[in-house]
């Protein structure tokens, strides 16, 4: 559309794609100016920036992803001195349900993005603190990748290890105990446990700084004498055994090389210390729930957080049938299993979330749902400590005097 000439103000809304975007430009009265699709690229980003920036003295742009694929147009805007915000894809969807039509275009949705800049004020300013969750996003992301990757080794090493040594993989917990892998390394077979004998085993083990070596060598030991039949393949199971817990090792190594990356980073958030001082809450907790919110300044009330991570029963009442409540169908998987897993942690120690947990018990609940009552209790806890800006304490805060 051609424009006669600058406004005093417009709405840019950006439908982020991986390779391509849609900018849709409109102006105070909710007239589109501009609606375009756009590579990912620097040099036409640019150019359409600048093309844009002709249309109004003042220009609110406005995205739907925070995240990898908007983080060159992001950048570029920052550069160019331009205010972004966010309208997330939760709030995008439902503005959508007010517009005619039931397709769904990058068009529509960047007109829908731009429109709900213009008509709402309460969008959250993508700053500083947004390019901390982005970090935090790529940080757990790959955490959660190298998490799957240990899991299936495990799982292969125990496959492996039932076909030729049965009596040694039921004898430990690979996942847990750093001993039995460091064992691995070097002594994957019954004969060679046998002819290594427990003493000198004890004494490998405590070379290599395992806790409790002599226990180890004594249950490996055992688990040696029990199996003296010679299973087929087995030595080139305990050589494949000996690089898969080698590999492991070595993983959990990144792991914890990652999680003091995960906490220093999250440390960096303004509300991490507010977060933390919550019980069960621990920097990659933390971490996470910061990537499921995208923003906990976007949220308005606790109860639209809580709603958000499906802690919210919703009514499915029809005729006479009333008070029939369910989770919801649509809410932030993820935020759920953050809450749930904070309370799940929080109520094992001695305190006010395990009181409120074995009272919810004592009225019938089971295990899940105290829980879940546990969790949606936590959210209004930390939605206070947050608008108060305060850190968690047992004792209930002071009531403030009237003068």
């Amino acid at each position: 559309m051609e424009v006669t000439g600058p406004r005093e103000m417009a709405w840019v809304g950006i439908d982020i794609g991986k390779t391509h975007h849609w900018m849709c430009a409109l102006d105070a009265g909710g007239t589109v100016l501009l609606s375009v699709k756009v590579a990912n690229d620097e040099a036409e980003l640019l150019a359409l920036i600048a093309t844009i920036g002709e249309f109004a003295d003042e220009l609110v742009w406005a995205v739907d992803i925070v995240g990898a694929p908007s983080a060159l147009v992001l950048a570029l805007l920052a550069q160019a001195g331009h205010s972004v915000r966010y309208a997330s894809g939760r709030v995008v969807a439902a503005m959508s349900n007010a517009y005619t039509g039931e397709g769904k275009t990058d068009a529509k949705d960047a007109y829908v993005i731009a429109e709900t800049t213009r008509i709402r004020r309460d969008l959250s300013v993508i700053d500083h603190d947004t390019d901390l969750v982005r970090n935090l996003a790529v940080l757990t992301g790959h955490r959660a990748d190298l998490i799957a990757d240990r899991v299936r080794m495990i799982n292969r090493l125990r496959d492996l290890m039932t076909s030729v040594f049965p009596s040694l993989e039921g004898a430990f917990d690979y996942a847990s105990c750093k001993g039995a892998l460091v064992l691995l390394t070097g002594y994957a077979t019954p004969q060679r446990i046998r002819r290594i004998g427990e003493t000198r085993l004890a004494g490998w083990l405590r070379q290599r700084k395992v806790r409790d070596s002599a226990g180890v060598a004594a249950r490996a030991v055992t688990a040696a004498r029990a199996q003296t039949t010679v299973l087929a393949g087995q030595d080139l199971a305990a050589t494949i055994i000996a690089e898969l817990a080698t590999n492991i090792l070595g993983l959990d190594e990144r792991l914890k090389s990652l999680d003091a990356q995960i906490a220093e980073t999250f440390d960096q958030h303004p509300q991490a210390a507010i977060i933390q001082s919550m019980p069960g809450f621990g920097p990659f907790l933390g971490a996470s729930l910061l990537v499921g919110t995208g923003d906990l300044r976007a949220f308005p009330t606790a109860g639209h957080l809580a709603a958000a991570a499906g802690l919210v029963p919703v009514p499915n009442d029809s005729g006479r049938r009333s008070g029939n409540l369910h989770r919801p169908k649509r809410y932030s998987r993820p935020l759920r299993h953050v809450f749930y897993l904070s309370a799940q942690t929080s109520m094992m120690r001695p305190g006010p979330n395990r009181d409120y947990y074995l009272k919810k018990r004592e009225h019938g609940r089971t295990h899940s749902q105290a829980v879940i009552a546990l969790a949606r209790r936590r959210v209004d806890v930390l939605w206070a400590l947050l608008r108060d800006d305060r850190t968690w304490t047992a004792a209930p805060p002071p009531i403030a005097q009237a003068a």
